[in-house]
């Protein structure tokens, strides 16, 4: 086994039981991020369990090039019914990353179908995470990630994320701030011209790489508006931030806008089979049919069937058991009960997010809002005193500017009770109170 840290092995996960993950000495780890903001049902939840063997034994696999599936073709209607307006064509993929290479794709074919050549420049930001295929990769904005491959990348224009925390000055409101952060798009399209820009791509509440922060009023809305004005196609990311991540199926139906293309993965399938999703306007997908007729794109397992059915029975328990609205309501709860814990906390600078996607970076100094020393590893020691106590956290380094800053991400199944949310609370409490007292300890 190739892990991925390779001088050392894990421990062997055999089971899990609804938030809690079981290794082989039996040991019981609440899954307070998910693995990665993946297992939006915990584990072994019977309705996807049950869907997933039936489809196995009924049809485990058909190519799409020459068969759709059922189980495919229900999971799209699904979608369509929960994302707004004509964002309703959908492509399966395996996994987030191939969803953002396919997304990426679809926009250059687009503009290539429309006759409009011209347009082959993606601009991005910087601190995001966009998958780790080069395609995605080179759409990223941290500069950990990229520096191995940096070579190898294609050249995406990357500008200023929407990270109020550290961007905002402390004259201006939020409205002010997020038209602020907007107008760098505009500046960056200026100085490429705006009809070489095929698609501005965006996490809409950035995951991983900064550490849950959503966009301030106002600034999607400007985004929209400046990509309508220069035929620039808005591809949002939310493989980490969508599915329900955030309390409703898209995390920007809650800022009003309705990207040109969405992706989606990770809340999906919940864990349970591989699965991501691009989702298109029509006018996209009729543009394609209309010319060439076929999509320049294609992989093996593209609407696999069982991952589907899979899907398809997550998102069948998340309406049933109304789960939308629990993360709504729960999240506001765990961030309050976050706050109440940790918000006096002198090394706590902020604790932000939607629903269950909640962050919290540690700064050495408060007042100044300055990060730590990165070699002290701040964010691997929180999630090893974590692991230690029984509670999984998804750490993060690099949050200020892919070097410095450091953060852990909370994303609990959304069927999590109220009192494992406490559990969540008093273990991390107790993890990050020890990490600190030890480094204050050392000196």
């Amino acid at each position: 086994m190739f892990h991925r840290t390779p001088r050392s092995s894990p421990p062997v996960a055999v089971a899990g039981e609804g938030s809690f993950v079981i290794d082989a000495e039996g040991r019981r780890y609440l899954d307070a991020c998910g693995g990665a903001a993946v297992a939006a049902l915990g584990h072994g939840h019977p309705a996807v369990a049950a869907a997933i063997g039936a489809q196995a034994s009924k049809l485990g696999y058909a190519n799409t090039s020459f068969f759709s599936n059922e189980p495919a073709e229900a999971l799209a209607e699904a979608i369509a019914a929960q994302c707004p307006g004509t964002l309703d064509r959908v492509w399966f993929t395996g996994s987030g990353s191939e969803a953002v290479e396919a997304a990426i794709k679809l926009a250059r074919q687009y503009h290539w179908e429309r006759g409009d050549t011209r347009r082959t420049r993606l601009i991005a930001r910087r601190q995001s995470y966009h998958g780790n295929t080069l395609g995605a990769l080179a759409a990223g904005g941290n500069p950990l990630r990229r520096a191995a491959y940096a070579p190898l990348l294609a050249d995406v224009s990357l500008i200023e994320p929407c990270f109020a925390y550290h961007h905002a000055r402390a004259d201006e409101t939020p409205e002010a701030y997020g038209a602020r952060a907007a107008d760098a798009l505009e500046a960056e399209l200026q100085r490429l011209g705006p009809g070489t820009v095929m698609a501005f791509l965006a996490e809409t509440v950035v995951g991983a790489t900064a550490g849950a922060v959503p966009p301030e009023p106002g600034y999607l809305a400007a985004i929209r508006a400046i990509c309508d004005a220069h035929g620039v196609l808005l591809i949002l990311d939310e493989v980490m931030c969508g599915s329900g991540r955030t309390g409703s199926f898209l995390a920007c139906a809650q800022d009003g806008v309705t990207p040109d293309i969405v992706t989606i993965a990770k809340g999906l399938g919940a864990g349970y089979q591989p699965i991501g999703a691009v989702v298109c306007r029509a006018a996209i997908h009729d543009t394609i049919a209309d010319n060439s007729g076929v999509l320049l794109h294609g992989q093996t397992y593209n609407a696999h069937p069982v991952a589907c059915a899979g899907a398809l029975a997550v998102q069948s328990v998340i309406r049933e058991e109304g789960l939308l609205a629990r993360v709504a309501a729960g999240g506001e709860r765990l961030r309050g009960a976050l706050l109440a814990r940790l918000g006096p906390h002198p090394h706590v600078g902020d604790i932000r997010g939607r629903g269950y996607l909640l962050g919290i970076e540690f700064v050495a100094d408060r007042a100044a809002r300055a990060p730590f020393d990165p070699a002290l590893q701040i964010n691997q020691r929180i999630k090893a005193a974590a692991f230690a106590r029984g509670l999984l956290v998804y750490p993060g380094g690099g949050t200020v500017d892919g070097r410095r800053g450091d953060h852990v991400v909370i994303a609990p199944p959304y069927n999590t009770s109220d009192a494992e949310l406490g559990m969540i609370v008093d273990r991390l409490g107790e993890s990050i109170d020890a990490v600190f007292a030890t480094l204050l300890a050392a000196g």
